[in-house]
């Protein structure tokens, strides 16, 4: 009896390893997408970079998928990891999520990040977003094409974008995950009275900017939200100035960056954000106060306008804990989107 059970344990156990060594992995296809909405006479490029991940078993069916449109941080663009892959393929194996189709467009510019925003001057990348890159992949993968089948997410830079998306194109993008989203409103190094500003008023080169930070991000965002094509060298308005030996505000160009910081868009927005199936922020409660402060504020702002989402601080930094098997992505980001998206076709 003792060898009859041995010899069936083995039986039952051999195509149980046999499976786990030949676990499923998804792919990666570079494709790239030529806009019309990207054209500009200020050297952006109108063709751009795609990571496409495509998840176990995509190529040998037939079936449909949702997608999950990433946007990537400052400096970023869209390249996926191999880490980042195997954390989505980890997702779906130990089913926090079902199979799903993940895209990444590169939208490093010439200043660093386009923060997914119509510039005029430097392209329109929003459009880009919104319109030419899910019309692409609706058109050129095996995708759930409806707004209850699109989830936009993102990191940083990226967490803003996602916000910004969702409240502009409910029609297009059903929910919203943001992770650690910056640019949120007017904060800290963003604002008049850190050093920032100071800095960059002695900053006269596009070369000399290249090696800072934070006056390169004031840059990032003049150039999307205020561009001026006379007024060189960098091409875009600030919306301080120096008056009597202090910052003033340029009430013209402050108005402008407001219309573009999901803070202030919440008012003229508030239809959009309640036509969303679901919303949620996260952020690292050690990433530093202009992260966990406006976090708090858009949070309590939402909360403030009736605005039903889900808000999370979690131990951790800016950059921790997001990319890696126990981080956020698989773990947080990834059943949520399994919970709100539909993976069935209507």
């Amino acid at each position: 009896m003792r060898y009859f059970c041995l010899a069936v344990f083995l039986l039952l156990a051999a195509p149980l390893a046999s499976r786990a060594q030949t676990a499923l992995h998804g792919s990666v296809v570079i494709d790239s997408l030529y806009s019309k909405h990207l054209e500009n006479d200020m050297g952006e490029n109108p063709t751009r970079a795609l990571s496409v991940y495509l998840p176990p078993g995509y190529e040998q069916g037939a079936q449909r998928y949702p997608v999950i449109y990433f946007l990537h941080g400052f400096l970023g663009d869209h390249t996926l990891w191999p880490s980042m892959v195997e954390v989505l393929d980890y997702a779906i194996e130990t089913h926090r999520i079902r199979p799903f189709i993940l895209v990444v467009s590169d939208q490093r510019t010439t200043y660093d990040g386009s923060f997914y925003s119509n510039s005029g001057l430097y392209g329109n990348w929003e459009d880009f977003t919104a319109y030419d890159l899910v019309d692409y992949m609706d058109t050129h993968y095996r995708t759930l094409p409806d707004v209850g089948s699109r989830g936009i997410t993102g990191h940083s830079m990226g967490g803003y974008g996602a916000l910004k998306l969702a409240m502009h194109h409910p029609d297009i993008f059903g929910s919203v995950y943001a992770l650690s989203p910056g640019a949120l409103t007017i904060v800290r190094e963003y604002g008049p009275n850190s050093d920032t500003y100071s800095e960059l008023a002695k900053i006269e080169t596009v070369e000399a900017l290249q090696k800072t930070y934070f006056p390169k991000v004031i840059v990032a965002f003049a150039k999307s939200w205020s561009p001026n094509p006379n007024n060189p060298p960098f091409y875009c308005d600030i919306p301080f100035e120096r008056e009597n030996d202090q910052w003033a505000a340029r009430p013209e160009v402050l108005a402008k960056w407001y219309a573009n910081m999901p803070l202030h868009m919440i008012d003229a927005n508030l239809e959009n954000l309640q036509k969303l199936r679901a919303i949620k922020m996260d952020w690292g409660r050690n990433a530093g106060e202009r992260f966990t402060q406006q976090c708090e504020m858009f949070s309590q702002r939402l909360e403030n306008a009736g605005i039903t989402h889900f808000a999370e601080a979690y131990i951790g930094t800016h950059v921790s804990g997001i990319y890696t098997k126990d981080g956020r992505v698989p773990n947080a980001m990834l059943p949520f989107f399994d919970a709100y998206l539909d993976f069935d076709p209507r």
